[in-house]
């Protein structure tokens, strides 16, 4: 790939890419990272699982997606006020995450519950796997101490906003080969459509707001790492729970 350069910098750092460049880099600062050719995403869409696998993951991805919203909060107080489309659509996003018609997290319990585990198994953090709990964790670390468009690149772009793509490839053996209802996968059938539009709108606040070639560089690094926390928190996964029983 060329990459333009609109304002060279000093000899051996990267200059500004152009918005249509800074675009194709974060694109590809996902691809061969995807989390939806992960074990775990390739077993589900294979009709290769149980409900009892399900539920696990519904007690590891609560915890991950769970506390989303805290995340967002965080960014949201690190966006400087002049910055309105930014604060905007961080408060957006908080808001459908917990307010708007129904929580989403009511919904991943309601798929959990049908897979056989309980709210209590699913709230309750030691049911979650080692690695879960590190991508948590570097989910708060990020959000409270990255620069907001930073935090914005990793979170929304990095993890957010491969969700359509993850769950296009889920939803339709979670019908037509294990058997649950519309009712029961209501989760995923919203995220399709909510986090395509979330993702979306995380790259346009990144190319808008990355205005200089080291906050590129450093949104670039962290869509990679996000990319790869999400890829190795879904492998970890099968290698839990899938692989001792295959």
């Amino acid at each position: 790939m060329t990459l333009t350069v609109e304002n060279p910098a000093g000899a051996g750092t990267p200059g500004l890419l152009s918005k249509d460049d800074f675009r194709a880099a974060l694109e590809d600062a996902i691809k061969g990272r995807e989390a939806k050719n992960a074990s775990f995403s390739k077993a589900w869409a294979d009709g290769e699982l149980t409900r009892e696998h399900f539920a696990r993951w519904a007690e590891n991805h609560y915890h991950y997606v769970g506390p989303f919203a805290d995340y967002l909060g965080y960014i949201y107080g690190n966006t400087p006020d002049t910055c309105t489309d930014a604060k905007d659509f961080t408060l957006q996003n908080m808001y459908e995450e917990e307010l708007a018609d129904i929580r989403h997290t009511d919904l991943l319990i309601r798929f959990g519950e049908a897979c056989g585990t309980t709210r209590e198994r699913i709230e309750d953090p030691s049911n979650m796997n080692a690695v879960t709990r590190g991508l948590q964790s570097w989910c708060y670390a990020v959000a409270m101490r990255e620069h907001f468009v930073v935090a914005t690149a990793a979170l929304v772009v990095g993890l957010e906003s491969q969700v359509p793509g993850i769950y296009r490839k889920q939803i339709v053996p979670l019908r037509e080969t294990y058997g649950f209802t519309e009712d029961e996968i209501e989760f995923f059938d919203l995220h399709i459509t909510s986090d395509e539009v979330h993702g979306e709108r995380g790259y346009q606040i990144v190319l808008e707001h990355a205005t200089t070639p080291e906050l590129q560089q450093r949104c670039l690094q962290f869509v990679r790492w996000g990319a790869e926390m999400r890829f190795s928190y879904t492998r970890a996964l099968y290698d839990t729970y899938v692989a001792p029983s295959a």
